[in-house]
């Protein structure tokens, strides 16, 4: 999907000179109207001295829990000149890792913006002091990003790439999404949707290889991609994906909210005259046959294969390299040490007999967050694979119980934070002596295995393999995965910590993962 353009040099929209005039001791050049590439220098390092403070309240910002002293520019260009002038950096933060900002500079804030998005103010030449805010909610200057794309504009190191297929949808409304997420959003109108990665890897995009394999497969519900942002091969930040256009997919609501709806119905006893467990299992097996369905085309495009020993020998120590960090990081998990690696040990013996399942390109980060009830079907979104790990861990092929596995742990989250939200405590603080809670926590448990069933039962119907007739790798990958959670609900949100350690503690014990 990636496209390798000849080398150019850095290119800009740099205004064309004044008209020669009399030369006088009284006459002076006007001030420019707005930023201009000139002034580029000086709006990077500003926005390096005012950011590092406004970059640690962000979502999506993954060093919260170290000092940020500095951040260095890693690339920085003009795209859009002007009284409202937008600016693309890239900036090196926190552990060494890059975050991509999209800087608006005008004059003042734009109405309805709000103050969380202003970063502070540049000094420029001729007393000018723009103020440098986050520009994904200003849609003026995201209207001028999309036509940058949809031209197939080159500024600096900066290349704008059209997808094909047709016009792209300019002059449509932007709106910045509202979602949480690790990356940010800009929708334009009901056409089009552009994902801007605040975290970008260089190396080629595992989500534009995901999508354009699922586009040229067919039959296959995705959201197509229409263009990119990517720095230039051999530049600053050479050959990173920046931002993906696709297609938006109109939606009742994502996986997660529609699961917590259900299960909270279920759990308070709300839907107990027309099904003991609640009506979400027929979607819960849609969604199965939906994650089938994509495997299947990801196999026919790009490949599915049995593993190599080497790679199946890697896969394994792979699960017991992760275990050890997390005992490293996370003391809670060392009580189920011994039963996990007695788990990763079955896994072994698994794949030495043989047993390793085949490898391929799968999704990577799959949860209920990841996949969207349009009106006739599912369709996964996200194809970027899990933050953190380098471009080649996420397209390296590994066997696609990994995204089953995913999936099912998140079944198991969504009645729990359901349940919370029923008790009005964290996830797992209600007193075993609470006979409310101990009652409402067994319908939690009850609603997360029934629909972990349909699930399954969904995948196997659409030609999947029936994840149930592999219990020792879904139990081994599905371990490895409520580890990670573990970690990561310790370092941003310790309150939901309970739901992960409650998992490693039924799997490390023998406990069958679907039911």
């Amino acid at each position: 999907m990636t496209r390798t353009d000849p080398a150019a040099p850095p290119a800009g929209p740099y205004p064309a000179p004044s008209p020669a005039g009399p030369p006088g001791p009284y006459t002076t050049s006007p001030p420019p109207a707005g930023c201009t590439v000139r002034d580029l220098p000086a709006l990077r390092d500003a926005l390096c001295d005012r950011v590092p403070g406004w970059l640690r309240g962000r979502r999506w910002f993954a060093g919260k829990d170290t000092p940020l002293a500095a951040v260095t520019p890693v690339l920085a260009e003009l795209v859009v000149e002007g009284p409202a002038a937008l600016l693309l950096a890239v900036v090196r933060a926190g552990h060494d890792e890059l975050y991509q900002l999209l800087v608006g500079v005008r004059d003042a804030l734009p109405p309805g913006l709000g103050d969380d998005v202003r970063i502070g103010r540049a000094e420029l030449p001729g007393g000018r002091r723009p103020v440098l805010y986050e520009a994904t909610g200003d849609a003026e200057l995201m209207g001028r990003l999309l036509e940058r794309i949809a031209r197939g504009d080159r500024v600096g190191v900066l290349r704008f790439e059209h997808g094909g297929g047709g016009p792209l949808p300019t002059g449509l409304p932007a709106r910045a999404g509202t979602a949480e997420q690790s990356n940010s959003s800009v929708l334009y109108g009901d056409r089009a949707l552009l994902k801007v990665l605040r975290r970008p890897t260089p190396g080629p995009s595992p989500e534009l290889e995901l999508l354009a394999a699922l586009d040229r497969a067919g039959g296959v519900r995705a959201a197509a991609p229409l263009g990119w942002i990517r720095s230039a091969p051999g530049g600053p930040g050479g050959g990173t994906t920046l931002a993906i256009l696709q297609e938006f997919v109109p939606s009742r609501g994502d996986g997660w909210q529609l699961a917590v709806e259900a299960a909270r119905a279920c759990v308070a006893g709300e839907c107990e005259t027309v099904a003991p467990l609640g009506g979400f299992a027929e979607e819960a097996r849609a969604l199965g046959r939906a994650t089938a369905r994509v495997h299947a085309a990801l196999a026919a495009q790009l490949g599915s294969r049995a593993p190599s020993p080497a790679e199946a020998g890697a896969l394994v120590a792979a699960l017991g390299d992760r275990l050890t960090e997390a005992l490293r990081e996370l003391p809670e998990l060392g009580p189920f040490e011994r039963p996990l690696r007695s788990v990763q040990r079955s896994l072994a013996e698994a794949v030495r007999r043989g047993d390793a399942p085949p490898v391929q390109r799968v999704h990577g980060d799959l949860h209920l967050g990841q996949a969207l009830r349009a009106e006739d079907d599912w369709v996964l979104i996200d194809f970027e694979g899990e933050p953190g790990h380098s471009v080649g861990e996420r397209r390296r092929p590994q066997p696609a119980l990994r995204d089953v596995a995913a999936m099912l742990r998140s079944f198991d989250y969504a009645a729990h934070h359901a349940l919370a939200g029923l008790l009005g405590a964290p996830p797992g603080a209600q007193s075993p002596q609470d006979l409310r809670g101990t009652r409402l926590a067994r319908r939690a448990s009850a609603w997360a295995v029934h629909n972990r069933r349909a699930f399954c039962a969904g995948y196997a119907e659409a030609g999947g393999a029936d994840p149930r007739r592999a219990p020792v790798l879904l139990r081994a990958f599905e371990a490895d995965k409520a580890v990670y959670e573990a970690v990561y609900e310790a370092r941003n949100r310790p309150e939901w910590l309970p739901i992960p350690l409650a998992a490693v503690r039924r799997l490390a014990h023998g406990r069958l993962p679907a039911g």
